[in-house]
């Protein structure tokens, strides 16, 4: 459609435009439009052009002179004006008598600076959101937002939004240098304002993309990112900060809880709640139930609710499903003056395909590989991040730091290390591409995980990262100078899948497979590990952790009852996921809250009040949790297969006091005498039979003496009760 009063006579074209700078911008495919739009001076002359679609007459105003600029074509408007230094404004008339005054975008100067280009061609800036995404800024005194953008491919980039009526001809960005980015800063717009990147492929019709480094994004399934400024927030956590260094050391006491923040908790009419009531709910909870860390499955901005985050597209921004940026920093600050540490799960191992995303974001393969063999994960119908390419490890490493810093996130937990680590991970044999020694070893995943950990352990005090990782990929969580990948933990899947795998069992039938509950000791000391019960063990039909347990109801709770006190006496840093503590009936549902009500019943608050007496006893207890990754800390006593019965000691240092932790799994009291590494009074701790947490209150009285004597290889012994289904933990009274 032709512009309104359209020109058809012939014009002259200010000199420093040619017919080619016209047709260009006319059909929105100029990739240098600073060098043409704005004030340029030509001798001692300066003329002015803009690009005003549906203007039916534009002004410039150059210091105090206001100048009519006259239309050369369609939209473009153009004058020759007082050669002044003086900075210029424009105002537009259209059809229906609307007036529009609005700084010149193209009056200002490149933004990014030379280091920040060199850093990003390069892939090496560690602060990358501080050069790309959309920030809310201040130039020449005119407060606007400067927009950056990656896109090397690309013929044309344009800033759209509701502030141009989402027309790509309005506002193209500038190409900066070599690197790959192109910029403008918009006057006057700030927080909120909704936009995308239009882009023009070099070939085909132009398309739009959300902002990768987005700071904000709509409400699902609406897919524009949104201006946040993320400046200027107030912390008050620096008591944590300054010691949680100390707190997350793998000698420490940790328990986490993992949480799901849209369906742990909902609102009678059943909104999820905000960040700001987490703040106050999540975190009362939390720390009253004894736990040392929240855990967050991933809160990075994703398209689709039923990905629980695991498949996102906003690496750069906290999802608007419980408020803005700024409020989830309320909650992480509210878990810090809690003394509660704040893990979030993060995914840098694939991405979804949806449109508005990274997928041939420039019109090529740009942050996934072009090879399906290589870029296309088959199990989650989602791309594969290409690692090789520098620009794109930059982009992940940096979201790392992102969370880390802009947040004081205290820890991430990468999602599915296991298929970053393997060209073949769940793949046909004729579907993967080998290394280029021909192995099946992703070799830039692992320069690219090494890289992260260095980056992050380096750059911000006091943090760890933990991998979910299911081989025996051999170093998980040894230093990267030691030849290890530089995790701080692993979750230890082969302890949950085997210890699982036997508590499901009919009692009668696990004297048969009773090496499930021994064997995980063999590796426990091999990595710095965490015994999950994460949401992927109550989900999918698996049904939740009460629902496995076999036997009547009065068993299933002891089942679980004792399960949970062999997980807190073993080896391992711990972690639950929300609702097991308690012991609802059904399995997980990302769509509703958890069954609170079920705490009305007498077997679920007994086994809620043992999880939280086993997380301070934990906490309390030095011999739990000191030596969790030091083999000297951890001594067989005994076990007996054919009644399913189990005893070993823990240590910490020297002076503190040991702990015997004796399992019995079937549902038949037992009398049995076992060594123990002291002489003296141990005193019954914890006892998971007790009446408090539902059992049927069968034990020691409290206390139990040794007696001398060599016995299981030690000096001393005692002679125990021990309830059916039930651990006990006995503490050496010193």
């Amino acid at each position: 459609m032709a512009e309104a009063g359209a020109s058809t006579t012939p014009r002259a074209l200010p000199p420093h435009m040619s017919e080619g700078d016209v047709e260009a911008l006319l059909h929105a495919r100029h990739d240098r439009p600073f060098d043409v739009l704005g004030v340029h001076k030509s001798g001692r002359k300066a003329w002015c052009v803009a690009l005003v679609p549906d203007a039916t007459s534009v002004v410039a105003k150059v210091g105090r002179k206001s100048v009519p600029l006259e239309r050369l074509e369609g939209p473009l408007f153009a004058a020759q004006v007082p050669n002044s230094e003086s900075a210029h404004s424009l105002t537009a008339q259209f059809e229906d008598g609307a007036s529009w005054a609005f700084e010149d975008p193209y009056r200002f100067g490149p933004v990014l600076q030379d280091m920040d280009q060199y850093l990003i061609g390069e892939g090496t800036h560690r602060h990358l959101w501080k050069a790309l995404g959309a920030h809310v800024t201040e130039l020449e005194g005119i407060a606007g937002t400067h927009f950056a953008v990656w896109a090397p491919n690309a013929a044309r980039v344009s800033v759209v939004g509701d502030f141009n009526t989402w027309d790509g001809r309005r506002h193209p960005m500038r190409r900066v240098g070599v690197s790959g980015v192109w910029e403008i800063f918009l006057p006057g717009l700030g927080e909120g304002e909704l936009y995308k990147y239009e882009i023009a492929p070099t070939e085909g019709a132009p398309f739009l993309k959300a902002d990768p480094v987005g700071f904000g994004a709509q409400h699902p399934p609406e897919t524009s990112s949104v201006i946040r400024d993320i400046s200027g927030y107030g912390w008050s956590d620096e008591d944590w900060m300054a010691t949680r260094g100390d707190r997350q050391r793998r000698e420490e006491p940790m328990s986490i809880y993992e949480v799901h923040l849209g369906s742990w908790r909902r609102a009678e009419d059943g909104r999820r709640l905000s960040y700001k009531e987490l703040a106050r709910e999540l975190v009362d909870y939390a720390k009253w139930m004894g736990f040392t860390h929240l855990e967050f499955l991933p809160i990075s901005e994703f398209p689709f609710d039923g990905s629980w985050g695991y498949q996102p597209l906003g690496m750069y921004a906290p999802t608007i499903r419980f408020g803005p940026p700024h409020e989830f920093r309320d909650l992480v600050e509210a878990a810090h003056k809690a003394d509660l540490g704040v893990i979030l799960d993060w995914v840098p191992g694939h991405f979804p395909e949806d449109a508005h995303g990274l997928a041939r974001f420039d019109g090529t393969h740009l942050y996934e590989h072009s090879d399906p063999r290589e870029g296309f994960h088959q199990d989650w119908n989602t791309l594969i991040y290409n690692y090789g390419r520098t620009e794109v490890k930059n982009y992940l490493t940096a979201n790392a730091l992102y969370w880390l810093s802009e947040y004081h996130v205290d820890g991430l937990r990468v999602d599915a290390v296991a298929s970053m680590l393997y060209r073949d991970y769940s793949r046909a044999q004729d579907a993967w591409v080998p290394n280029k020694d021909g192995g099946r070893e992703n070799y830039e995943a692992i320069d690219f995980l090494k890289e992260m950990n260095t980056l992050c352990y380096g750059e911000v005090e006091g943090i760890m990262t933990v991998a979910e990782e299911s081989t025996a990929f051999p170093g998980v969580s040894a230093p990267v100078d030691a030849g290890g990948l530089g995790f701080g933990f692993k979750w230890n899947m082969g302890w949950m899948n085997d210890t699982l795998r036997y508590i499901e069992k009919d009692p009668i039938h696990r004297k048969y497979d009773h090496h499930l509950m021994t064997l995980p000791i063999d590796y426990s000391f091999s990595e710095n590990f965490i015994l999950p019960i994460s949401h992927d063990e109550v989900v999918h039909g698996k049904g939740s952790m009460i629902e496995k347990m076999p036997g009547d109801e009065w068993e299933k709770f002891a089942n679980l009852r004792a399960y949970y006190g062999y997980m807190w006496g073993h080896p391992g840093k711990k972690l639950l996921f929300m609702g097991c503590e308690f012991g609802q009936w059904s399995e997980w549902n990302h769509d509703v809250s958890l069954d609170w009500d079920a705490l009305h019943g007498e077997k679920q608050r007994g086994l809620q009040s043992l999880v939280r007496d086993l997380n301070h006893l934990h906490r309390n207890t030095p011999a739990l949790h000191r030596r969790d990754c030091d083999p000297s800390g951890f001594r067989w006593i005994a076990n007996d297969p054919e009644q399913s019965l189990s005893a070993f000691a823990r240590f910490g240092e020297e002076g503190d006091a040991p702990v015997v932790v004796v399992c019995n799994f079937t549902p038949v009291e037992r009398n049995w005498r076992i060594g123990v590494p002291r002489p003296g009074t141990w005193e019954e701790v914890l006892n998971s039979d007790a009446a408090a947490y539902g059992g049927g209150d069968r034990g020691n009285g409290g206390a139990v003496q040794s007696q001398a004597g060599d016995w299981d290889g030690l000096p001393q012994s005692i002679e125990l009760k021990v309830p059916p289904l039930a651990t006990l933990m006995l503490r050496h009274k010193t």
